[in-house]
């Protein structure tokens, strides 16, 4: 076996240990893929003065941050993968924008778990100011659930909770309202192009309604039929993510052999 064989076997080694064994994926059965999801509702308006609470304690409606473009997405503060990953999108994707939040637009977290609280939302709030390299445009909220699930039905943004392992089925997108408060556009995913975000901004500020697009959903639970309970899935974003950590790796294998060979 050459060098180069050799230092990939140990490559694929320690991806390995990294993300484990493959898994087979199991989808969940129909009767909950027919309760999550999400459906476009292009220009439709949402809630504007219905009672929230922000990380503050103070009371506040959405009304508050209109005037600009919102990216407002829907999650749980609790929720112990997805939810996580689609703010570390928004915040990578914000952070390369020109545009600056809080001047040109907003961005709000609204959690649609009632039993979330004030402190919560303060830690998350903290986290990605830092994350996205601002001090202000980030709001994260929560607030009783007939408010939230309200803000929800009004986007198309169907969840359910499982009670069993107290957290809750759900996919991810963030949804760009323009500063009216109408949707303008979905995005779908944990990865949002900046330059794509950039465009929907600016079209969203002149109250432009965007297409439909096509879904791709990435969903935070699956079924697993030998426990017949939800469980966490990997998510397929993290399963691309090690294919490009090994690429790169096969990629600074090779060229440092080449180097080698020539030196």
């Amino acid at each position: 076996m050459n060098r180069l064989s050799i230092m990939l076997a140990l490559g694929v080694t320690a991806m390995a240990q990294i993300y484990g064994p493959p898994q087979t994926q199991v989808n969940a059965p129909p009767p909950i893929l027919k309760r999550i999801g999400i459906d476009q509702q292009m220009g439709a308006q949402v809630p504007l003065d219905d009672s929230l609470i922000d990380e503050s304690g103070r009371e506040v409606t959405l009304r508050e941050f209109t005037g600009k473009p919102i990216i407002l997405a829907l999650v749980y503060y609790q929720c112990p993968s997805l939810c996580n990953i689609v703010l570390n999108g928004v915040a990578r994707a914000t952070k390369d924008l020109p545009l600056k939040a809080g001047a040109d637009y907003q961005v709000v977290a609204v959690s649609f778990d009632p039993r979330e609280t004030p402190h919560l939302a303060a830690e998350k709030r903290e986290t990605y100011l830092k994350q996205a390299g601002v001090d202000k445009g980030w709001h994260f909220l929560t607030g009783p659930g007939l408010s939230t699930k309200k803000l929800a039905d009004s986007i198309g943004f169907h969840y359910f909770y499982d009670s069993l392992n107290n957290q809750f089925a759900h996919s991810s997108a963030i949804v760009v309202l323009t500063p009216a408060g109408k949707i303008s556009r979905y995005f779908y995913g944990v990865n949002y192009p900046p330059r794509d975000l950039r465009l929907a901004l600016r079209e969203s500020s002149g109250e432009k309604i965007a297409s439909a697009t096509d879904q791709i959903l990435l969903y935070c639970y699956h079924y697993d039929p030998n426990s017949g309970k939800y469980a966490l899935v990997v998510m397929n974003a993290l399963r691309i993510g090690g294919v490009l950590t090994f690429g790169a790796l096969a990629t600074f294998m090779i060229v440092m052999l080449r180097r080698e060979s020539i030196l």
